[in-house]
C-alpha cells in the first residue's frame, strides 16, 4: 500500500511520533482516507477524493488541508512509479480551487481557541469525564502545555513539594529545559490520579503514555469546536487582557523565546516566580472553588 511506504519513509525525519500519527489518521488504516486505500491507485478520481474531503472541509478546515494535501503526494509517488497516469485528482491549483470554498482563515497557521471567559465552565463541565485523557485535558489546560508535553509527563519530572513539573530540553519545542510552577488546582489534578512513577498520564498499559487523539476525543464528546493547542491561546489572551501580565512573563510561561540576541543574551533568567504567581492567577481563575 503506497500510503504505507510513504509513512514509512518518513519516519526517519521527524523528531517526535506526533506527525507519524497524524500521517497515520489521514491515511493510513482505519484513517479519513481509508474509502481511497480500498480503491486501486488508479482508479481514484475527483470525486473519490471530493467524498473523502467535504466532510472535514468546513468543520475541521486546517486537518481537511492537510488531508488534501497528503493524498495529493501519495498520488503523486504512484504517478512517478508508474502506477497511474493523468492529472492528480487531489491537486488544489487549478483543480480543487474551483470545486471547494476556500477554507476559513483558522487553517492558515492558527488553532481554534475557546475565549476565556468559558475556560471555567469547560472545567466544571469537564469533572463530569472521570477518564485520565480528560484530567490529562485538564492539567494542559492549568499548565498551559502543548500536548506533547503533557502526554510524555513522567512522574520523574514532578516535584510535589516544590509544586514544579521540570520538562527535560529534550522534550521542548525550543530544545530548553522548561519548569512549570504548578497551581493549586493543577496539584488537585495530579491528586486524582493514583500511580506514582512512570507516565503520569498513563494509557492501555500502565508503562505507557496516552494516545495523541485522547484529549482530542475529549473534546469531540462535548461538543465544543476547539483544539487542545487553542487553550494556550485562551491562556495567552487572558494573561494581557484581565491579568495584565508583562508580555515576557507570559510568553515565557508558554515557553516562547522573545526578543532580540541582545535582549535574549542580558535576560537569562526564567521569570520563575513571576511565572508562579501567573499560574497561580490562572489556576484561581479557571476553578475558583477548588
Amino acid at each position: 500500500m503506497l500510503a504505507d511506504t510513504f509513512i514509512e519513509d518518513r519516519k526517519g525525519t521527524v523528531r517526535s511520533d506526533k506527525s507519524i500519527a497524524r500521517w497515520k489518521r489521514a491515511i493510513g488504516d482505519g484513517g479519513y482516507a481509508h474509502a481511497l486505500r480500498e480503491l486501486r491507485v488508479d482508479r481514484i478520481q475527483t470525486d473519490d477524493v471530493l467524498a473523502v474531503l467535504r466532510s472535514l472541509w468546513e468543520s475541521h478546515p486546517s486537518s481537511a488541508g492537510v488531508l488534501r494535501g497528503y493524498i495529493e503526494t501519495v498520488l503523486s509517488i504512484a504517478k512517478v512509479s508508474g502506477h497511474r497516469s493523468g492529472d492528480n485528482p487531489a491537486a488544489w491549483t487549478g483543480h480543487l480551487e474551483h470545486i471547494l470554498p476556500a477554507r476559513q482563515c483558522l487553517s492558515r497557521g492558527h488553532h481554534a481557541a475557546m475565549p476565556f471567559a468559558g475556560v471555567s465552565s469547560f472545567l466544571v463541565q469537564l469533572q463530569d469525564h472521570t477518564s485520565t485523557a480528560a484530567r490529562a485535558l485538564e492539567f494542559t489546560i492549568l499548565t498551559a502545555a502543548r500536548t506533547s508535553e503533557t502526554l510524555k509527563a513522567d512522574w520523574d519530572e514532578i516535584d510535589l513539594g516544590k509544586a514544579t513539573w521540570t520538562i527535560p530540553a529534550v522534550r521542548m519545542k525550543a530544545g530548553k529545559e522548561h519548569r512549570v510552577p504548578l497551581s493549586k488546582p493543577a496539584l488537585a489534578v495530579l491528586a486524582r490520579l493514583a500511580a506514582r512513577r512512570g507516565p503520569v498520564f498513563p494509557g492501555r498499559g500502565i508503562d505507557k503514555p496516552l494516545s495523541n487523539m485522547a484529549m482530542d476525543m475529549i473534546l469531540r464528546r462535548t461538543g465544543i469546536e476547539v483544539t487542545v493547542h487553542g487553550f494556550r491561546s485562551s491562556f495567552r489572551d487572558w494573561a494581557g487582557e484581565i491579568n495584565n501580565t508583562p508580555r515576557e512573563v507570559a510568553e515565557a510561561a508558554l515557553a516562547h523565546t522573545v526578543g532580540n540576541s541582545a535582549e535574549l543574551a542580558y535576560r537569562r533568567g526564567d521569570a520563575f516566580e513571576k511565572r508562579r504567581v501567573l499560574m497561580g492567577d490562572w489556576g484561581t481563575y479557571c476553578r475558583p472553588n477548588a
